[in-house]
């Protein structure tokens, strides 16, 4: 019985999983793990296991079945209405189904000019400053942020209101109570939002959704869902990413030299990277997975990273290989809860940091790797700040 889950990444490896999941995958990649809270559960390392698990409808979303598998966590309240992560099937397909088409393949790639313009001008302002910039501030979080508020009809400007308490309860130490005051805080300001977008609609995804059935609650949740997931990880993935591929010349070299690469060189970022370190359900009956008998109520961590390094599934794992096939990763999770936005997520990536490389072909890191500070604190795991220079 493992007493906790292994999050310490290796020294000098901050792009590696942490530490002490490679051995437990290879002894059995389902194994018995003791959480902070006293509940006997289970953890997932191997990529069929994690796989199996995300696609089981006997494994359960729902946050009050949980057990959290870091310090602090315990039992979550049942979903409130909107909060369509944390539900199951049928209530989550209802509002799952409301969203799929405002996220099609098809309307992300026309959203890509758009995307090109918020990119170019964010790096128009770094070439104004001449450098060194702090690439999460200056690149990084602006661009995913301006372009979920776009979609959402989120004035930009009112992104103070919600931005600080978004990374508050990102916080691996936040208490209830701050997780609590943020949490209202970013309520109160969508419930705003909402009541101005059903007395005045605008040409926007909120906008669309007042026209359903769905009460003023389900619009204040499902827009905080959606503006809490554009943020974030997003964030992480295009910074985090930068610096990996910074860290590996020979693999920028190679996406430098074909741009269209791009596409499958973002997919092995999300699986070399795997900032979600974990997702986690919880059995409604007894099933039989790897072996195992997973008793009804018993709750189960599911490593990405774990998964993503699997060497059942990708040769050569902890080697970063945009040429990869990187198909089948668990960076954007599986099943019914795959990442609703994973398709604005992927154009961003796609779009975002070629641009960078283009205008900036001296781009390097303005700090020694060893003075990166690493968000090991907060739920998605990236880079506080990434300073950068490109001028001799």
């Amino acid at each position: 019985m493992h007493p906790t889950m292994p999050t310490e990444r290796p020294a000098g490896r901050p792009f590696d999983p942490p530490e002490g999941l490679a051995a437990l995958r290879e002894e059995r990649p389902l194994s018995r793990m003791t959480y902070p809270d006293g509940h006997e559960g289970w953890l997932a390392t191997g990529h069929a296991t994690v796989r199996a698990v995300l696609g089981d409808a006997r494994f359960s979303a729902r946050t009050e079945l949980q057990h959290m598998p870091i310090p602090g966590g315990t039992l979550g309240r049942a979903p409130e209405p909107g909060m369509f992560i944390a539900m199951d099937a049928p209530e989550h397909g209802r509002y799952r189904r409301l969203l799929t088409g405002q996220f099609t393949v098809r309307r992300m790639r026309l959203l890509a000019e758009r995307v090109r313009e918020i990119t170019d001008e964010h790096l128009d302002a770094m070439e104004r400053d001449g450098g060194p910039v702090d690439l999460v501030a200056a690149f990084a979080a602006p661009l995913p942020a301006q372009m979920i508020c776009e979609l959402l009809g989120i004035p930009y400007e009112a992104r103070a209101r919600f931005q600080e308490q978004a990374l508050s309860m990102s916080r691996l130490d936040a208490t209830p109570e701050e997780l609590g005051a943020a949490f209202a805080a970013i309520l109160g300001y969508l419930a705003e939002l909402v009541a101005a977008k059903r007395s005045a609609p605008t040409d926007d995804l909120l906008s669309d959704l007042v026209s359903s059935d769905l009460t003023d609650e389900e619009l204040v949740n499902i827009a905080f869902l959606l503006l809490a997931a554009g943020l974030d990880t997003t964030s992480n993935m295009l910074a985090t990413g930068v610096y990996a591929l910074l860290s590996h010349p020979a693999q920028l070299a190679a996406l430098r030299a074909d741009p269209g690469l791009a596409e499958r060189a973002v997919e092995e970022l999300f699986r070399y990277l795997s900032v979600v370190p974990f997702l986690v359900r919880t059995a409604l009956e007894d099933a039989e997975i790897e072996g195992e008998t997973v008793r009804a109520g018993e709750t189960v961590t599911l490593s990405l990273p774990a998964a993503n390094h699997d060497p059942m599934k990708f040769a050569d794992p902890d080697v970063l290989d945009l040429l990869r096939p990187a198909t089948g990763h668990m960076g954007l999770g599986h099943g019914i809860h795959q990442c609703l936005g994973q398709q604005l997520a992927r154009v961003e990536l796609q779009v975002a940091i070629p641009a960078l490389f283009e205008r900036f072909p001296g781009l390097r890191l303005a700090a020694a790797p060893e003075d990166i500070a690493m968000r090991t604190d907060m739920v998605v795991y990236g880079v506080h700040a990434l300073p950068v220079a490109w001028k001799e």
